[in-house]
């Protein structure tokens, strides 16, 4: 029913939209079809087959032209989500508020295909990127910004932004301009090999600079958290902040704590398991958004110089096993960064257990940290101090014991020591913990 009444609505406005739809600039990009998953390809086929405009779209475009293995494969599609369920016997619609097409394949994989949507609270209008190097194989228009129907955000306004509703169909240049930055704005038409361009991400991506698409003042107060993926992507990708998205990070960063916490938690996480710890928590750091989301490790590496080099070289060191994909779970992740703080919080402490749940409330509270996380963080944080005084045997059968080996070698890299064997092959010390079975000896029956 609801899908029906947007189908509608989008029908009606479209004639209307498309008349002053701005082209976008195309570049020539063969991606060679091996890097491209197979399975994404199929959905795209069939939906082109059966009258459906359909892209690659978001982050497994901007991985593909630098070089960079996708992650997901995303495809942006005219067709409504009920359509695309009718083409594939092995799809399902979920969500309520952003309705998507699920395309299940074997192995779990599952191709997420969206429908083109747009933000009926916007304007377009066209103009030039703020660089452009390359001459495009086939250049309309310059891209297209978006710009504020509402009126500007100035210091001290309370006007809140927040987005609530996101699901009302549209063209293919209102889905780009609607995305948060511009390397995640380009689609990539797998049939002509062309990458199609409306919000100068080419140019971007060429730069290594991010950009928001339009005022990042707007963007980061319609959604928060996009402050948290602005810093993954410039540690991940290694690209430099644009000078107005930075200073719009600094301004906005406590709307992060309206922001809804399992979704900040998720950023967090994604921080910790992107390959750029070091980086990323480093520059959370830097623009002050730590302090807003963890204010108990962002003081402790304001106070504590050694503590910091500490906490800076553990998620080096997972930045380590990430390129060898060997990345632990995140448990050990997340002790890996509250190490630090936890350690110095329960120095001197008699009654260590009270003083841990007391420090760790707040945090789960703030970050809606789930029960299961939390206290696995506590068991791993618990046993390092066993680990660290040698005491292995009580703890190395427990089913714990080899995610709070890996924390102890983080650590031990972390100082410029070299874990010892027991870390290093936390199965090996289970299998020499475990206790020799002992002969049962015969009772012997009493002589009558």
């Amino acid at each position: 029913m609801i899908d029906s009444d947007f189908s509608q609505r989008g029908d009606e406005e479209q004639g209307a939209r498309t008349e002053d739809a701005p082209e976008p600039v195309v570049y020539a990009h063969e991606i060679p079809r091996r890097l491209v998953d197979p399975d994404a390809a199929k959905v795209i086929r069939r939906l082109n087959r059966h009258g459906h405009t359909a892209y690659l779209v978001g982050g497994g475009v901007r991985d593909l032209m630098l070089g960079r293995k996708p992650k997901d494969f995303d495809v942006a599609t005219s067709a409504r989500p009920y359509e695309v369920r009718d083409l594939f016997r092995n799809c399902r619609v979920i969500g309520r508020r952003f309705r998507l097409a699920h395309v299940l394949f074997s192995g779990g994989k599952v191709i997420e295909v969206a429908t083109f949507r747009r933000d009926p609270s916007q304007r377009y209008e066209s103009i030039k990127p703020k660089i452009a190097k390359k001459i495009p194989l086939c250049a309309g228009p310059e891209p297209v910004r978006l710009i504020p129907s509402r009126r500007a955000i100035t210091e001290g306004e309370d006007t809140d932004l927040l987005i609530t509703n996101d699901n009302v169909f549209g063209e293919p240049h209102e889905d780009a301009i609607r995305r948060d930055f511009t390397i995640n704005g380009l689609f990539y038409d797998l049939e002509r090999g062309e990458v199609i361009d409306f919000v100068g991400g080419v140019a971007d991506l060429e730069e290594h600079l991010l950009r928001t698409i339009g005022d990042p003042n707007v963007r980061f107060r319609e959604d928060p958290v996009r402050i948290l993926r602005a810093i993954k992507f410039s540690a991940r990708l290694d690209m430099g902040l644009d000078p107005d998205v930075y200073d719009a990070m600094v301004r906005h960063r406590s709307d992060l704590q309206r922001a809804a916490a399992p979704r900040v938690l998720e950023e967090i996480l994604r921080f910790l398991r992107g390959g750029a710890a070091h980086r990323s928590v480093f520059l959370a750091w830097d623009v002050g958004v730590l302090s807003e989301v963890l204010p108990e490790v962002a003081s402790f590496l304001d106070d504590d110089l050694t503590g910091a080099e500490l906490t800076f070289g553990r998620l080096k060191a997972l930045d380590s096993l990430a390129a060898e994909d060997r990345l632990p779970g995140d448990a050990v992740l997340m002790a890996a960064l509250l190490l630090g703080p936890i350690d110095e919080a329960l120095e001197d402490v008699s009654d260590v257990p009270s003083a841990y749940e007391e420090l760790v409330r707040e945090l789960s509270l703030r970050l809606s940290l789930p029960r299961r996380l939390k206290d696995r963080i506590r068991l791993l944080v618990m046993a390092q101090r066993r680990l660290r005084t040698g005491k292995i045997q009580s703890i190395a059968r427990r089913e714990y014991f080899a995610d709070a080996a890996t924390l102890y070698a983080l650590d031990c890299k972390a100082r410029g020591e070299e874990p010892p064997d027991w870390a290093r092959e936390p199965n090996e010390a289970v299998y020499s913990a475990e206790p020799r079975s002992r002969r049962r000896r015969r009772r012997r029956r009493p002589r009558s």
